[in-house]
């Protein structure tokens, strides 16, 4: 591999270095000799519209206000899409690139890729959602606009050089549905990296006087289940009678203003505390303090398929996890966790307070996840299918 290979990632939905994944493919691209260039939106603590970070340049841009609706999407995909062509060719033009990085979702980042494609560039898709399954996740329809997203998708999968998957799963949505060649596509998961979650002493004021906490990390949207969540909340409080366990729900989202309320409904506000997106030092004294952690990932077809980085987050730290029974969440958590019936608030509950009530299966379990992550799943063992993927690229 020659050091002067440039690489232009571009991400749509999260700033860098914000974006856990795409900073660690980017650190690992730039450690073995490549020169990275990122294109990201702006975000809370990352309002610059350049900056030099570990010797990557990072170019931002504003975005719409975080949608919610198809209309809104469409306009936050259009500004989205008008920046990233913008800033690709001001990065064509200064310091170059050889080949395009491009991290969905949308899936139409393909539009730059095949352009640049004219000039002789690269293109490798980094497949982090599943689209249609998304949107059918998201609007419960399979219409017109689901349509796009596999037209899309059929697209970026077509002028992709490489693809590289998160999960086996989507490299078989890839072969597939995306008629690609098995050898150029790479399985490269989300691991997270053991030096980043340190395990420090719990923070007891988050526990808000009661004897337990439970914690979620992740987003605050429609598919994420929140709702379940709060459910088995209230059948916890008012129908087990169990009054001693605080819920911390770190992270914001479109829907995070109407999780709120939805929790002072069901009359549950005293026991759930909603931090909104926070620094990972607030983040990791959640995980820390917490005795259970949990995943309320709505049981679909998008979420069956799809690798959620929280489970691996929580096992890093030693938590033992209440999830719905989906593939790859059983494939990442295996003993780790334990698996409500699919979309079941009461079943969900009672296997918190299961775990809640049982410290030598939670300790069992948060330290059989603990062996697996910095055995198997620890970002180390993912880097060199990064790299291989790669050399496949420029071969």
């Amino acid at each position: 591999m020659s050091p002067a290979k440039r690489i232009l990632i571009i991400v749509e939905n999260l700033p860098s270095p914000f974006d856990r994944r795409v900073w660690q493919e980017a650190t690992t691209l730039s450690a073995a000799g490549y020169q990275v260039s990122i294109i990201c939106p702006t975000g809370i603590g990352y309002e610059k519209k350049f900056e030099v970070i570990d010797g990557i340049r990072i170019y931002r841009h504003n975005l719409p206000t975080e949608a919610k609706g198809a209309v809104g999407y469409a306009v936050e995909y259009s500004a989205a899409l008008f920046w990233e062509f913008v800033l690709a060719w001001r990065v064509f033009l200064t310091t170059g690139f050889d080949a395009i990085h491009a991290c969905n979702p949308p899936d139409n980042i393909f539009m730059i890729g095949a352009f640049f494609k004219l000039f002789g560039k690269k293109f490798l898709f980094d497949h982090h959602d599943i689209n249609p399954e998304l949107y059918e996740a998201k609007f419960g329809k399979r219409d017109f606009f689901y349509k796009v997203m596999l037209w899309w998708e059929r697209l970026t999968f077509y002028f992709a050089d490489v693809s590289i998957a998160t999960n086996a799963s989507y490299k078989q949505i890839a072969i597939e549905r995306g008629k690609m060649n098995p050898d150029r596509v790479f399985v490269v998961r989300s691991g997270p990296k053991i030096d980043r979650l340190k395990i420090t002493p719990p923070v007891e004021a988050l526990k808000n006087g009661r004897e337990f906490l439970v914690g979620y990390v992740g987003v605050m949207g429609e598919q994420e289940g929140i709702d379940y969540l709060l459910r088995a909340v209230q059948h916890i409080v008012y129908e087990m009678r169990r009054e001693d366990i605080q819920f911390g729900l770190v992270g914001g989202g479109t829907s995070l203003e109407e999780m709120k309320d939805y929790a002072r409904s069901l009359g549950i506000e005293d026991y759930v505390t909603f931090t909104g997106r926070v620094p990972d030092q607030q983040l990791l004294d959640m995980l820390n303090t917490a005795d259970v952690c949990v995943n309320p990932d709505v049981a679909n077809e998008m979420n069956d398929k799809s690798t959620m980085n929280k489970i691996m987050e929580y096992m890093a730290l030693g938590k033992p996890i209440v999830q719905f029974e989906l593939t790859e969440g059983r494939f990442s958590a295996q003993q780790a966790s334990l698996y409500a019936q699919k979309n079941d608030p009461i079943d969900f509950a009672e296997k918190i307070v299961a775990l809640i009530d049982n410290p030598s299966l939670r300790a069992e379990m948060g330290a059989y996840g603990r062996q697996r992550v910095t055995n198997e799943l620890e970002w180390k063992y993912e880097a060199p299918k990064l790299l291989a993927a790669y050399d496949m690229l420029f071969k």
